[in-house]
């Protein structure tokens, strides 16, 4: 595609021409809707409501309106300050904002926890421009006094509801109170908009203009979804091994799991049975380094399969994922659209498939109610195992859909208590059936024995008389 030079390109914006020379080295031709749409306002110094789906371009819709009003380097404190929900996220909006930035002479830095501060200390004394963070690497950062933010003019916050979700409000609301209020203005960017972002809005933005490019919460049209209703774990590997061992379909996956342990059990099975594939596992018991070699390993085709939690969902820019496989449906509903999101970028096509146990069927229908669309339901191919579900997995389901359940009935005892419930009964009706039968055997007894008393009698009265002359001097 050829670069374009009419105002439907990125020169109908009027920004500088270091700005366009970068655009022009990125391949850039023309603006994604949220950038046709935010950009404009954001150079107009509106505080902005942005709504963008992951993986829509949403990045460079702050970005360059940044980049263009500070417009070079000056003094040693930063003007503008980007909050991320995840180091992973600060890390490829710095990367994208260097880039962007590259024929400038700003000075973009990146803080993140997980790692020591010393060397952020050092980096933001050295002068910085645009500073990227997480919420709380950056109050660190400000609680020694080297950082200086009462000249900060422009905060945005990007994935605004993951940073709720993880609870990062009470940091946020502890900038807010140390940043200059006058002339700031605030971006607020989030793929979805649940209550607690509305609010967060109400208290963040003064009369925003709101953006959004898709209705909340949808995931990529680019993105060809299917789900499979898978009966067990074991199941679920046998058939994520029979697509995966497709290396010619299947050439850069990413397999979403719940929990980190599942995760790490993911990856040791893959890598005893897909041969010729290199694959990686990320969560967050990994190192920080381990993390960020890892992101950038498979950003560079050296990783053909990445296993990975939630903590890949968001902030990981991968082009050609060929495929995103949920071996778990996550619980958080809105994770869903994020990790959907990391195929189908950039206008390129990709699939998602979708694994559902009995258990989390439940989950499932929130997540089609969220995006508005029921996910097509697909045959597992013949040739995969299915395994018999193990007893102790058959239980833990059924007390999971049990409380599933209860969340929606309150009065809903459960299978497990109605079970007792029919237990306790055939227990205490066999108790009074053993009362009955004994009561019932101690009768007989003692006709018994009063007719043997009475027999005995006849021949020794006065042997009975004693004895009950006996028992009458004991009591």
């Amino acid at each position: 595609m050829e670069q374009s030079t009419n105002t439907n390109g990125f020169e109908q914006f009027k920004l500088n021409r270091q700005l366009l020379n970068a655009i022009d080295d990125l391949g850039f031709t023309a603006p994604s809707p949220i950038q046709e749409k935010a950009i404009p306002l954001a150079l107009a110094g509106h505080d902005l409501f942005g709504i963008a789906q992951t993986g829509t371009g949403k990045t460079a819709a702050f970005v360059l309106p940044i980049l263009m009003k500070i417009k070079y380097a000056q003094g040693n404190n930063p003007r503008a300050l980007i909050l991320a929900p995840t180091r992973e996220l600060a890390i490829q909006i710095k990367e994208n904002a260097t880039n962007l930035g590259k024929y400038t002479d700003l000075r973009i830095k990146v803080a993140f926890g997980g790692i020591g501060i010393k060397k952020q200390l050092e980096d933001i004394k050295e002068g910085v421009d645009i500073l990227i963070g997480t919420p709380g690497r950056v109050m660190d950062l400000y609680a020694t006094g080297e950082l200086y933010l009462k000249e900060i003019n422009t905060m945005v916050l990007d994935e605004a509801d993951r940073m709720m979700d993880m609870g990062f409000m009470p940091q946020i609301r502890q900038m807010l109170e140390i940043l200059p209020s006058k002339k700031r203005q605030n971006l607020l960017f989030s793929a979805t908009m649940p209550q607690t972002v509305v609010k967060l809005s109400e208290e963040f933005l003064e009369f925003p203009e709101t953006v959004e490019v898709t209705p909340q919460a949808t995931t990529a049209e680019m993105v060809d979804q299917s789900l499979f209703y898978v009966p067990n774990i074991k199941s679920k590997i046998n058939l994520l091994e029979h697509f995966l061992s497709d290396r010619e379909t299947f050439k850069k996956v990413i397999v979403f799991a719940r929990k980190r342990q599942t995760a790490d059990s993911i990856f040791k099975y893959l890598e005893r049975k897909v041969k010729d594939a290199n694959i990686r596992v990320l969560h967050a018991n990994k190192g920080q380094n381990t993390r960020i070699n890892t992101i950038q390993a498979f950003r560079d085709d050296e990783v053909d399969i990445l296993v990975s939690t939630d903590v890949a969902a968001r902030g990981i820019d991968v082009s050609a994922v060929s495929h995103v496989i949920n071996f778990d449906i996550p619980v958080l509903y809105e994770e869903y659209v994020h990790r959907v999101g990391r195929t189908g970028r950039a206008n390129t096509e990709g699939t998602a498939f979708t694994f559902c146990n009995p258990a989390e069927k439940y989950h499932l229908k929130k997540i089609q109610e969220l995006i508005s669309l029921e996910i097509p339901v697909k045959d597992i191919p013949a040739e995969v195992l299915i395994e018999e579900t193990p007893f102790a997995e058959h239980q833990e389901m059924a007390m999971e859909i049990d409380r599933q359940k209860r969340k929606e009935d309150p009065n809903y005892k459960g299978a497990f208590h109605e079970k007792k419930d029919k237990n306790v009964k055939k227990q205490e009706k066999k108790q009074r059936n053993a009362r009955r039968n004994a009561g019932q055997s101690s009768k007989g007894s003692s006709v018994y024995v009063s007719k043997k008393k009475k027999t005995s009698s006849k021949g020794g009265g006065s042997s009975r008389s004693s004895s009950s002359r006996g028992r009458g001097k004991r009591r």
